[in-house]
């Protein structure tokens, strides 16, 4: 193992050698005809060449409008702030919109004509692959779907995402887990017959609500949790169950009988009684022993066959009819003395293998062995095999004969301690710990000068489409094609494209791309106020989530318009979405596509988990939501707050009684923060008929809400539906928007001004085909940024 260690040492020290180098500035472009922009530009932002403005790096008056790309970095962020409506200043003269669009144009079509004469793709940053694609491609190489969260620790995250080369550093602490998760999954891929009794622990939410069925259980039953659980061998597991204390340590709902129910890929092979007259008197007479004795009832020992199964535990489910449970109104019980109700299941551990009888017929072990030798003069070819159908896939490229002949070196060592098996392991564990699978390096060719702008190689490009729309490596026939040198022609790359967002696969997409842009996985974090939203669980905040992934994933799946994001007219909800909407007859756990009645809740504005997570735990934020739509919709982030900003004068007696608009136009009124409020509020102020959680409501704290205002461009809203159709005024502006996020987590670089000619590119070839998602992707890979590499 210390020669792994001294070989990944050397091996990132060329990589980071080859690939960390800084990128020359844009070349000078010869001086364009005169302009009669000066005119425009001194008339209007006059009121940028002041003291702010210098600090802020936008001081215009030596800016030579004739010579707009020699100052492209400046001028980059004009066309930003004027697109946002953010320059001039409100309050200041402006320019009628015809005359402010065409000195727009003016600048971005003299910046981009620079650009298309001279590019610049920026640099191929050396990219480790996060958790997330880490665990994908141990999955889509071995057919191990794991949780890679007990093996590696959370990525850092800039730019949005959490796949940003720059910030995926490398630790002597991250190093040894990347070594030990290799032999952990080497054992498990292979079927390690050595492997000893592990237990693995799954809890249930604490604010899970477990009184009706929950999707992907069994029906006919409630509560409870599904688990994905990897049986490395064949052989007895334990099973675990216990169920949740209140705060005195009484299992509540006793005095009922329950059935609770274990199932292993839809097959029953659990079950026991909870509750009832007996259990009910011996809780009564001592708490201790009741605990011990359902404790014990609930553990069961069960042979499973190894690999991956679905492990269902949860309550049969009475008809009403016959039930004894009490009927209650769906209200969330939040007294944690309360005797009465349910049994609800805390957590379930899982432990083994004990008596094992083999490694099993698992899916990585057909992943794995491609051969059987069926004597000793056939182990060394057959292992030959394996390793370079393993490595050609791992390192993304055709193996050659010194990647063959050191993972064979392995295979030997283990082969010489063991059997057949356990050099293939070896070799495993080395393939998993190499920089060639953990690290995307794009070295440059040699040859190349200093400067020169050329073409990623195909096997490259097979790599930044892989991770781009899967989030994982490259399949077969993708890197076939790159290994046949076709993958860089016109044709092939758009039947690719094609091919990998209908495949399951791009539902990393949704997950990974949606997941961050939209904030979405920060629902798991978001913890509303109880007194305020009692009803608020587990379940609706899953619930929330679940919506907007299938929202987007329609956009996909359907190669919609992505202005339907903001526009649809439907989405998807379940019975406890729908509850929270306020849509009628939608009944069960499962989720279904419903039309929106009404138009104040159509597309992402209108969606719960957007409005929940821009909220604060007891009210709502104007201003997180004016940020998120200013940052994610329309492109334009705001200028960072200034030092030593008041909070919210809202924990007096006073300011509880006044709803949230009255407590931010007194914050308003302090000078310091005026400026960035004017911005921020207003889109926000539009949003305030839905509450921290995304109910609608008409009053805030006993007042009507009044959702008015006007926008920095000038234009006056009163309302979701009114923001809508404002920000569709100009559509262009989401869409770049969408772009620039998707470049950014394609290239997994932040985006700087020289990429900005490529964003407008993709937008205006997305136009030509009524900016479907696909034409939208398809931009993106043609991009010159996606395509090409800086020496």
């Amino acid at each position: 193992m210390r020669y792994v260690c001294v070989l990944w040492a050397a091996v990132v020290a060329v990589f980071l050698a080859a690939n960390l180098r800084a990128v020359p500035p844009q070349a000078q472009t010869a001086t364009p005809a005169p302009s009669p922009h000066r005119a425009l530009l001194d008339k209007y932002c006059v009121t940028c060449h002041n003291e702010k403005a210098r600090t802020a790096g936008l001081m215009l008056d030596k800016m030579d409008i004739d010579r707009v790309p020699d100052g492209a970095e400046t001028w980059e962020k004009v066309i930003r702030k004027l697109r946002g409506g953010m320059m001039p200043p409100q309050g200041m003269p402006r320019p009628d919109e015809a005359t402010k669009y065409e000195f727009i144009d003016y600048l971005e079509s003299s910046i981009d004509r620079a650009a298309a004469a001279h590019p610049n793709p920026g640099r191929a940053p050396l990219h480790r692959l996060n958790r997330t694609e880490y665990g994908n491609a141990i999955r889509d190489l071995l057919g191990v779907d794991l949780d890679v969260t007990a093996l590696l620790p959370a990525d850092d995250e800039s730019n949005g995402f959490d796949n940003i080369a720059d910030v995926l550093k490398v630790s002597p602490s991250l190093l040894e887990q990347y070594l030990a998760a290799s032999g952990k999954i080497a054992a498990l891929a292979v079927g390690d017959p050595s492997i000893t009794p592990v237990s693995q622990l799954y809890q249930v939410p604490p604010d899970l609500a477990q009184e009706d069925h929950i999707e992907g259980l069994p029906l006919g039953t409630r509560g409870g949790i599904l688990i994905h659980h990897n049986f490395p061998l064949d052989g007895e597991y334990d099973f675990s169950v216990s169920l949740l204390q209140n705060i005195v340590g009484y299992v509540t709902g006793l005095e009922y009988p329950h059935q609770l129910e274990i199932s292993i890929d839809g097959e029953r092979v659990f079950i026991a009684p909870v509750g009832g007259e007996e259990d009910n008197k011996m809780s009564d007479a001592n708490l201790g022993v009741a605990k011990d004795t359902l404790d014990a009832r609930l553990k069961s020992r069960i042979r499973v066959k190894a690999g991956p199964h679905d492990v269902a535990v949860a309550f049969l489910r009475r008809n009403s009819s016959e039930s004894d449970e009490p009927l209650q109104p769906f209200t969330r019980d939040l007294d944690l003395q309360n005797m009465n109700g349910i049994p609800l299941i805390d957590h379930v551990q899982i432990t083994g293998p004990f008596n094992a009888t083999g490694s099993g017929d698992t899916p990585s072990r057909r992943a794995v062995f491609v051969c059987h030798p069926a004597k000793a003069s056939d182990e060394l070819p057959c292992a030959r095999r394996i390793v370079s159908t393993l490595a050609r896939r791992a390192y993304r490229r055709p193996v050659n004969d010194s990647d063959a002949e050191l993972l064979l070196s392995f295979y030997q060592q283990g082969r010489n301690h063991g059997n057949f098996e356990r050099g293939i392991e070896e070799a495993l564990r080395l393939i998993l710990a190499s920089p060639k699978f953990i690290f995307r390096a794009e070295p440059h060719p040699a040859g190349i000068a200093a400067g020169s702008v050329y073409r990623a190689s195909d096997l490259e490009l097979a790599s930044r489409l892989s991770f781009f729309l899967w989030s994982t490596i490259p399949d077969d026939e993708l890197l076939n094609a790159a290994a046949q040198g076709k993958l860089h022609e016109p044709a092939q790359i758009e039947q690719q494209v094609r091919r990998m967002l209908k495949d399951p696969k791009s539902e990393a997409l949704v997950k990974n791309f949606a997941g961050q842009w939209l904030f979405l996985r920060n629902l798991q974090s978001v913890s509303p106020n109880e007194d305020l939203f009692p009803n608020f669980d587990d379940n609706l905040r899953q619930a929330m989530r679940r919506e907007t992934e299938l929202f987007f994933e329609s956009i996909i799946r359907e190669d919609r318009n992505v202005l339907d994001l903001l526009n649809a007219d439907y989405t998807f909800v379940n019975d406890r979405l729908a509850k929270h909407y306020g849509i009628p007859n939608v009944y069960g756990s499962q989720f279904r596509k419903v039309t929106i009645p009404g138009e104040n809740r159509r597309g992402l504005l209108g969606q719960a988990s957007v409005l929940t997570v821009t909220s604060e735990a007891n009210r709502t934020s104007p201003v997180k939501r004016g940020k998120w739509i200013l940052e994610n919709i329309l492109g334009t982030p705001p200028p960072a707050p200034p030092p030593n900003v008041p909070p919210l004068k809202e924990n007096s007696e006073n300011a509880k009684a006044l709803p949230v608009r009255a407590l931010m136009e007194q914050h308003r009124e302090n000078p310091t923060c005026a400026s960035c409020h004017k911005i921020l509020d207003p889109l926000g102020f539009s949003l305030e008929n839905f509450d921290a959680v995304g109910q609608w409501r008409a009053k805030d704290a006993d007042a009507p809400i009044d959702a008015s205002g006007q926008l920095a461009d000038g234009t006056v809203v009163d309302g979701p539906v009114a923001l809508r159709k404002a920000i569709m005024k100009h559509p262009e502006q989401f869409v770049r928007t969408v772009s620039e996020k998707m470049l950014t987590y394609g290239l997994g670089r932040g985006l700087e001004y020289y990429d900005m000619p490529a964003v407008r590119m993709i937008e205006q070839s997305a136009a030509e085909d009524d900016y479907r998602f696909s034409a939208l992707v398809m931009a993106i890979v043609k991009s010159t940024p996606f395509q090409m590499k800086k020496q």
